[in-house]
């Protein structure tokens, strides 16, 4: 169990080496002109062509009492599988094919909204979402104990999961932020297979679609920082489908559990589970909260705090490897996975969130410097149609970087009518000054 969790945890990796890094960029960037200026071509075409058959739909939710931007909000077009997650400003843009749909917002402990959307709206909308109110409809009472609680959702998973293998159409982005400073930017639409749950992961993959990147070309910005297995974390993180990492006898062995206060999720009643270390492992343990759907005892929602009070033991589980001199020192692994229940009744995993921080310095100093590495997907299209495991250059192990298999950004009209996560304020103002300093 140690060493599927040193493999499989997030993990950072520090490459010093300025000079190659840069003298390789600028061979990427001679060696592909023609080809970029064919494909830029290629790809404003395109967004011509689909852009007769697409509509924008954009604006903000909202706490309707406070005002307060609602983050990681969930729209679904109904009737389709597609579909996307505000930004942290509170902010979605979702585009879907002309005419009119029904969009459902939805979020965490807030009643679900509907949105009527037509091509002939061009305006944001602003969505206020109203906190749930506790009404204890008739629900089947499974169990007060969360250990059994637990147990029995495990045993459903065959139920409330696909039977089938499917194959998804993701947004993926990850950024680095050297104190509040963004240093590091790269993004891109990733297709995911999925095997049939109940069994085995590791036919599951993730290839590029398409993708882009920017890194800060400051001399100080000396430390660059990767974190290894890019968009193939949310397989790793799939803790319904991966019972070892956290949710198999032996490792609930060691938490103790309670019962939270319920909540709603999309107007379903949820089971809160709390979970906390209760006992001292050779690898640290997490601190966690889980919401289980009332009637069908699906895991909708599982957020997890790795508990780093143990600094070496945290360091040697977020760490692969370092500079002789630099000194790591762990502050947070925090990671949200969240699944939605589409119309058919088969709940699956459809956002991915997870934030490592550290502080780095050399023994010499004596400030040490912050970074965030924070890594984020959503799931915008499934499909059962054509799933097979993924094969061909562009497919991740979970042992490589998403920044080293993507282009830089140029293209402003890069993504045609892919669903994506809108930048917050602050990274697309992040993105521009990158941009200028190239």
């Amino acid at each position: 169990m140690k060493n599927i969790k040193k493999s499989d945890g997030f993990v950072a990796f520090f490459n010093l080496n300025r000079y190659l890094c840069n003298s390789y960029q600028k061979r990427f960037v001679m060696n592909r002109i023609p080809r970029i200026i064919t494909l830029w071509t290629m790809l404003l075409c395109a967004v011509c062509l689909a852009a007769q058959n697409m509509m924008q739909v954009s604006g903000r939710v909202v706490d309707a009492q406070t005002g307060k931007p609602l983050s990681q909000a969930t729209l679904v077009a109904k009737g389709t599988n597609i579909a996307t997650v505000t930004n942290d400003d509170g902010v979605f843009l979702l585009k879907l094919p002309s005419g009119r749909a029904r969009v459902n917002v939805s979020h965490m402990g807030y009643e679900t909204a509907g949105l009527t959307v037509s091509e002939n709206h061009v305006k944001p909308f602003e969505v206020k979402l109203k906190p749930t109110a506790f009404m204890l409809d008739e629900f089947v009472v499974w169990t007060e104990d969360p250990h059994d609680l637990i147990r029995i959702a495990v045993s459903k998973i065959t139920d409330n999961y696909s039977k089938q293998p499917e194959r998804y159409q993701t947004f993926y982005r990850e950024m680095v932020k050297k104190r509040n400073r963004y240093i590091s930017v790269a993004e891109g639409v990733v297709d995911m297979y999925k095997s049939a749950y109940g069994r085995n992961a590791f036919r599951d993959g993730v290839s590029i679609r398409k993708g882009r990147r920017i890194i800060s070309s400051r001399q100080k910005d000396t430390l660059s920082v990767k974190v290894l297995g890019g968009p193939a974390f949310p397989i790793q993180l799939d803790v319904v489908k991966n019972l070892n990492f956290l949710l198999s006898e032996e490792e609930l062995s060691g938490y103790r559990m309670s019962m939270g206060e319920p909540t709603a999720v999309d107007g379903r009643m949820q089971f809160v589970v709390k979970l906390e270390p209760a006992m001292i492992r050779e690898y640290p343990l997490f601190n966690g909260t889980l919401y289980i759907d009332r009637q069908t005892l699906a895991f909708t929602q599982v957020e997890l705090s790795l508990d780093v009070s143990d600094r070496q033991k945290a360091t040697e589980y977020m760490l692969r490897k370092k500079p002789s001199g630099l000194r790591f020192r762990p502050k947070e692994l925090s990671c949200v996975v969240h699944y939605r229940t589409g119309d058919d009744g088969i709940t699956r995993i459809s956002y991915v969130r997870n934030t490592f921080a550290f502080n780095c310095d050399w023994k010499r100093r004596l400030m040490a410097t912050p970074f965030t590495a924070i890594c984020e997907m959503v799931v915008t299209d499934h499909t059962q149609e054509g799933a097979k495991p993924l094969k061909g250059h562009d497919t991740f192990s979970t042992r490589d970087a998403f920044y080293d298999k993507v282009d830089f950004f140029l293209d402003p009209a890069y993504w045609e009518d892919y669903n994506i996560i809108p930048p917050t304020e602050s990274l697309e103002d992040a993105i521009d000054r990158l941009m200028k300093k190239r």
